[in-house]
């Protein structure tokens, strides 16, 4: 079969789209040989090749000798194949050249989509191995149109996706504007390779400090933490080995203007440049500043940051509508708590004095079981004597008598049994987690189902408590 184009559109497809002259080929091939198998009987074993010398598609179709044919298809006459290849015996197998294949108009147009499919995988495989290779890469496109909130990009050789949900909030596009962005997935799909672009995750940030910042490209400053509320406020944690840098000093620029650049190409994001600490705590303080940290209990067990503050800097530690703490979570990994010292002491008189209404427990003794979590009469009511007996060091029946002392007083009206509903404590929490962060929780000891309980955070500081000199 001669084609005189197919030689020239072999080449041209090599040149405009990428794309292997063997994979073409190899297209071309397969789709004869499907268009073969249609016109001259599925049962039959055939081959197609491409013949470079003559630009032409050469269709073998393989018979086996036999005696007696009884498939003309799959079989050939012993005397037939004689005249053929004079060598070869019964039971063996010739190849046939199809000289004149008769293809229809409708043969041809089949095997023009099979080629033109395959030819599309192609490019669809090449276009996936290229961006996939990418992926964690700052991409630079121009906005195309929308399709449904999202904004289809053109990288050049593919369009790419910026999903609505990562756009940063209060940004906004046209057609032609140029968009950086960081490209975070590349996935194959029933319609080729999807590019998946986003503005807000942290990896973004830290690109974009690698661009403006030579000192970490070059490797001599690392970046080993990232936080980021989209168009809010960001943290970076930067450290080197280079005693001679200053890492955070480097990342801000000359009169501010490395970080102003990162600024302005996130919408007016504050960015906070935190010294990065392998000591948890040192680090844990860099993360919440600009507070000040009065002290810092680690768990580690529960991975979690049980921070004491003044009152005068509880604000800026949990920050507005929780942004501080929350990037700082993130930032460190931990948990934290973040506990008012003021008014954590206030509550720890006010249960002191509560519980001392009881006339067989001394102020020394009420001092120990807040520091243990028992906050009230309610809660001595409901713990056990057995653990009263181990926090103060007394006799069970001693405990006992205190539980039941306790219990007792709940039904005596002119004893309170409670702390006092205006009674505050204000604390803040934040868990960093893979989707996000949990919302700031600000919890006030005046609400009812509150009082009895005393957080898990504040347990956690009674070491700390116990040098504090209630009055």
């Amino acid at each position: 079969m001669n084609f005189s184009e197919l030689s020239r559109v072999i080449e041209q497809l090599g040149k405009d789209r990428g794309i292997k002259k063997d994979v073409v080929v190899n297209a071309i091939e397969q789709a004869f040989l499907v268009t073969a198998r249609k016109k001259f009987g599925i049962q039959g074993e055939y081959e197609a090749r491409y013949n470079e010398a003559d630009g032409e598609v050469e269709i073998f179709q393989y018979k086996n000798v036999v005696d007696k044919v009884r498939d003309s298809i799959v079989e050939i006459d012993f005397d037939a194949a004689k005249k053929l290849d004079e060598g070869c015996e019964v039971g063996d197998q010739l190849g046939l050249k199809i000289e004149n294949p008769g293809f229809s108009r409708v043969d041809i147009q089949t095997a023009k989509q099979i080629i033109f499919q395959k030819v599309r995988d192609a490019e669809r495989d090449i276009l996936f191995s290229e961006f996939k290779h990418r992926e964690g890469d700052l991409v630079t496109g121009i906005a195309r149109r929308f399709e449904k909130g999202n904004v289809v990009i053109d990288l050049g050789k593919s369009d790419a996706i910026l999903p609505k949900k990562e756009i940063i909030f209060g940004e906004s596009f046209k057609p032609g504007d140029r968009i950086q962005a960081y490209l975070s997935d590349v996935v194959m799909t029933n319609r080729g390779p999807e590019i998946r672009l986003t503005r807000t995750s942290p990896m973004f940030l830290v690109k974009l400090f690698e661009v403006e910042v030579p000192e970490i490209a070059d490797g001599t400053i690392e970046v080993k933490a990232a936080a980021r509320e989209p168009g809010h406020r960001a943290k970076i944690a930067v450290t080197t080995k280079d005693r001679d840098i200053d890492p955070v000093g480097a990342c801000v620029g000359m009169k501010g203007s490395r970080v102003q650049n990162i600024v302005n190409e996130l919408q007016g994001e504050k960015i906070d440049i935190v010294r990065w600490n392998e000591d948890s705590e040192t680090f844990s303080r860099a993360a919440l500043a600009p507070a000040e940290i009065q002290s810092i209990t680690l768990n580690h067990d529960e991975h979690t940051l049980d921070v004491i503050v003044e009152d005068d800097q509880l604000s800026l530690a949990i920050g507005k509508r929780g942004q501080n703490v929350r990037l700082a979570a993130m930032l460190t990994g931990w948990k934290i708590n973040i506990i008012s010292k003021v008014k954590l002491q206030e509550r720890i008189k006010l249960a002191v004095e509560n519980l001392v209404q009881l006339s067989n427990i001394s102020e020394a003794t009420a001092q120990v079981l807040v520091q243990k979590g028992i906050m009230s009469i309610v809660d001595l009511s409901a713990a056990t004597p057995e653990d009263i007996s181990r926090y103060l060091g007394k006799s069970v029946a001693d405990a006992k008598a205190m539980v039941e002392a306790a219990s007792s007083a709940l039904d005596d009206e002119s004893i309170k049994s409670d702390l006092d509903e205006n009674a505050e404590i204000i604390s803040a929490s934040a868990v960093p987690n893979q989707t996000g962060f949990k919302k700031t929780e600000r919890t006030d000891s005046g609400k009812k189902d509150d009082v009895t309980k005393f957080s898990e955070a504040e347990r956690r500081l009674r070491e700390e408590l116990a040098a504090f000199k209630l009055k």
